[in-house]
């Protein structure tokens, strides 16, 4: 007797997704293998991670389920919090650091980046983070080549809410917590309020050029309202850069 499909819903650009028993089943796309290994890499190392299951019988890339709420129904995170948050994006980085760049110029990134060097999951925010008993992030299949500074920046700029509408004082401390959990240097820390900037521009840029090609899953997403909230953030980032600056010129 088959299990039963119970359909997952969140995801924008994943495909139908599925829960089976105390798995998770979703396509089976390009860059899967690599994904799944990649997975298994960090799994291996410590890093706790959905399992990697390989594929199903019916050709669908299967990881483990994961029971938890979803960090986006709890914002925003209290400090300790974020700096949990950042320690373990911390960790991620420096055991990926092991993790072999294989065809760098062949890989098809959304948003890629100059001299990427780190193989990154590039969606570290908290719609993909489960908390619970376990904190793990999850929806690894944007997994490809790019660097700290990058994935940083769009976890940073999403898990310490920079967006209009929020108080820059409050947002400045949740960044900071943040970061200051991630335990960055002096480098990282400077370059990262610009980062920031160009992180969330160039999702804005990715939604508003879909929409006018008609790639999809994106054009759809540009006009139901993400469209409008990713050019509000990308205004909001940059225009109090300079609070930015200041909250993270400075560590706890």
């Amino acid at each position: 007797m088959s299990e039963i499909e119970q359909e997952l819903t969140g995801g924008n650009a994943s495909g139908r997704v599925v829960r089976v028993g105390s798995t998770v089943r979703k396509p089976w796309i390009e860059n899967s293998p690599v994904v799944q290994s990649y997975l298994e890499s960090l799994h291996s190392q410590g890093i706790d991670v959905p399992r990697p299951l390989g594929r199903d019988e019916a050709g669908r890339q299967a990881v483990e389920y994961v029971e938890g709420a979803i960090a986006m129904s709890e914002m925003p995170l209290e400090a300790e919090d974020l700096r949990r948050v950042g320690r373990m994006i911390r960790r991620i980085h420096d055991v990926s650091e092991s993790v072999p760049l294989l065809d760098v110029a062949g890989w098809k990134m959304l948003l890629p980046v100059d001299n990427p060097n780190l193989m990154c999951h590039n969606d570290l925010a908290p719609w993909n983070l489960v908390i619970g008993d376990r904190w793990v992030f999850i929806d690894w299949d944007g997994a490809g080549p790019s660097t700290r500074l990058w994935d940083l920046a769009y976890a940073a700029q999403a898990f310490a809410m920079l967006v209009e509408g929020q108080s820059v004082e409050s947002a400045s401390a949740r960044l900071r917590a943040l970061i200051d959990g991630y335990e960055a240097d002096a480098s990282l820390r400077e370059a990262l309020p610009a980062a920031m900037a160009e992180r969330t521009a160039a999702m804005f840029e990715l939604l508003r050029t879909s929409h006018a090609n008609g790639l999809q899953p994106w054009a759809d997403m540009y006009v139901s309202g993400h469209g409008g909230f990713w050019r509000e953030a990308a205004q909001y980032v940059r225009r109090n850069q300079r609070a930015w600056e200041r909250a993270l010129s400075q560590s706890e």
